[in-house]
């Protein structure tokens, strides 16, 4: 009798879970693939890269500039007196200091402009997702990029339809 209770039991908890987890829909989207997709993303990117090489420009011809006088006082040093040779070296430590302050600024700028540009994207993406997600009764979606820790995606593979709600 007790083996039977408990036969029962197991028999009512193994029903029991087949059922929750038949109502449970899980989906998976490769966001990264989807982003880099995305036409505006693209044009961002392509934003981002003019930026960068503007500020890389000037990035070397400050150096350029660095590297000309400090190749000139490094030859004049030695007819030089000591007080001209410790001014030199200190606008020379100052001129550093500009263009690695030129290199943090710079850096910023192009991660803020990236968020900037990324953000309106992102926020276009996810709500495409959700309704997608939504119309084909999805209640969990992963993202399964290479890396997001997924370990496997069998599930229903929504890119295509995000892609397609989004007019790509």
């Amino acid at each position: 009798m007790k083996q039977f209770k408990t036969l029962i039991i197991a028999i009512v908890l193994f029903f029991g879970a087949q059922v929750a987890t038949a109502q449970t829909k899980v989906g998976h989207i490769d966001v990264s693939a989807l982003m880099t997709t995305m036409p505006a993303m693209k044009a961002a990117e392509a934003q981002l890269t003019k930026l960068r090489e503007g500020y890389d420009t000037e990035y070397k011809k400050l150096v350029a500039e660095y590297q000309t006088k400090a190749a000139q006082y490094q030859k004049e040093a030695e007819t030089a007196g000591d007080l001209l040779n410790q001014t030199r070296s200190q606008e020379m430590q100052d001129m550093g200091t500009r263009i690695q302050k030129y290199q943090d600024d710079a850096s910023k700028s192009l991660q803020d402009k990236q968020i900037e540009l990324q953000k309106p994207l992102t926020e276009k993406a996810l709500a495409a997702i959700q309704k997608v997600a939504r119309a084909k009764g999805v209640q969990y979606v992963l993202d399964s990029t290479v890396g997001s820790g997924v370990l496997l995606a069998d599930g229903m593979d929504l890119l295509a339809d995000v892609k397609k709600e989004l007019g790509f």
